[in-house]
């Protein structure tokens, strides 16, 4: 047995900036927020150092996915029917559900817009020596109809296994109504709500100790990222692979900043600062689903929101809307492919192409690999050869990080512009002065 040194060395190093997260996290207590942060800086550097010798170390962020994935869906079902048992007042409920939906799909309207603008003023593709793919196999697009139908529950095993959010959200829905309803006339029912709201509870406490080893993760999963990333894959495609960047960027920070000034009237860095841990997570995991639970956790500690809508519109979001993933790489790689064949596209097309793009963010899953399939959504209904797809696959991956943290961060804005329209925002845990008046009654102590 052949033993890789470097690998080991890599695996050593990590444990050392392991030792001083812990240190900084139990002894110097610093904030959760700025340990993420530090485990991103460190995996960058393991990742550097040591290149594809990441297998030791890759282990630690896999297992962390997997388990963090394993609790999205029993936390999901939990949360969901405790918080429309709570709601009880069905307009209220109404009104929540609408506005989660109209802001979902809000910043993937904005999210396509400015990416078809950016990419049409830029002639991306243009230029570009094209070779037909031979050994592409496309991925099977549902049609409409079929798509419609999959947002239902059918099999909630099978849904579960897959992770399609979407039809557990509807099946703890239907159950929670059912419940409100029949608790007007039958009171021997209400066990039921004390097992949820009890099993509500156990799921937070768990998911909140998982938290605890995000930092860590993080770190294990940034040095995977960068360790296997190739400069001589990425050179010919360097510019799309900035322009996306650019237009996460553009989104994340200023897109949404701008809803949360002007529609919640918040300020943005408050809500950016909050939500800053959520995004490394879904910068790293590369998946909107596994980072629900720190989503929701950011939300409701650090920026106010009521627990209820918390948990609705974040799990909602990690397969409704998503700006990064059904609207800006759809979008860019369609026109690319456009000025790569040289057709000729008419304003009333590009147009038509960002209804399309609306139409496919709607129930597509929240996991890694999420943004080819509403591509190749996206080509097909446009008529464009889903096979030029593949042309940008080298960078696809590195794309899906900032994709998904513009996904999880978009997710994140909504539930503070729903919370903050109906009233279900505490703007002093948002403003930081529940906590500052904590940490002073700490210090005074």
């Amino acid at each position: 047995m052949q033993i890789n040194y470097l690998a080991l060395g890599a695996l050593a190093l990590t444990f050392v900036f392991f030792g001083v997260l812990y240190f900084l996290d139990k002894k110097k207590h610093l904030d959760f927020g700025i340990l993420t942060l530090l485990g991103t800086g460190f995996g960058i550097v393991v990742g550097i150092l040591f290149k594809e010798n990441y297998t030791y170390v890759a282990i630690f962020g896999t297992i962390y996915t997997h388990v963090i994935s394993a609790m999205v869906i029993p936390l999901l079902l939990f949360s969901i029917i405790s918080s429309i048992t709570n709601l009880g007042d069905s307009i209220h409920l109404k009104k929540i559900g609408l506005k989660s939906v109209l802001f979902l799909l809000l910043n993937t309207l904005t999210a396509s817009v400015i990416t078809l603008i950016a990419a049409v003023s830029l002639k991306v593709g243009t230029g570009f020596a094209y070779e037909t793919v031979t050994d592409y196999k496309a991925k099977e697009v549902p049609n409409f109809l079929d798509t419609l139908v999959s947002l239902f529950p059918q099999n909630l095993a099978s849904q579960w296994s897959s992770g399609e959010v979407v039809p557990i959200v509807a099946f703890a829905i239907i159950v929670a109504v059912a419940y409100n309803r029949a608790v007007k006339t039958q009171e021997n029912i209400k066990p039921f709500k004390t097992f949820v709201d009890a099993g509500n509870k156990v799921m937070g406490q768990a998911v909140g100790w998982i938290m605890e080893f995000t930092p860590y993760a993080v770190l294990a999963l940034i040095a995977r990222a960068v360790g296997k990333s190739s400069v001589a894959d990425l050179l010919p495609l360097l510019g799309i692979l900035v322009l996306a960047y650019a237009l996460c960027a553009v989104q994340l920070f200023g897109v949404e900043s701008l809803f949360i000034r002007f529609v919640a009237k918040l300020n943005p860095i408050y809500f950016l600062k909050g939500i800053a841990p959520a995004a490394v997570v879904a910068f790293t995991s590369e998946s909107s689903i596994g980072t629900i639970p720190v989503t929701v956790r950011q939300l409701t500690k650090k920026l106010g929101v009521n627990e209820d809508v918390a948990s609705f519109t974040a799990g909602l979001g990690a397969n409704l809307g998503m700006p990064g993933c059904a609207g800006i790489w759809p979008v860019l790689l369609a026109v690319f492919s456009i000025n790569v064949l040289g057709i000729s596209y008419t304003p009333v097309q590009y147009a038509f192409l960002i209804i399309l793009a609306l139409v496919v963010s709607v129930g597509t899953v929240g996991v890694p690999g999420t943004a080819t399939i509403t591509a190749t959504a996206l080509f097909a209904a446009a008529g464009l050869p889903v096979e030029l797809i593949v042309l940008l696959s080298p960078i696809s991956m590195i794309v899906d990080m900032a994709r998904t943290a513009t996904n999880v961060v978009g997710a994140a804005e909504s539930a503070v512009l729903v919370a903050k329209t109906e009233g279900l925002l505490q703007e002093d845990v948002y403003n930081g002065i529940k906590e500052k008046e904590e940490q002073h009654s700490i210090t005074a102590s």
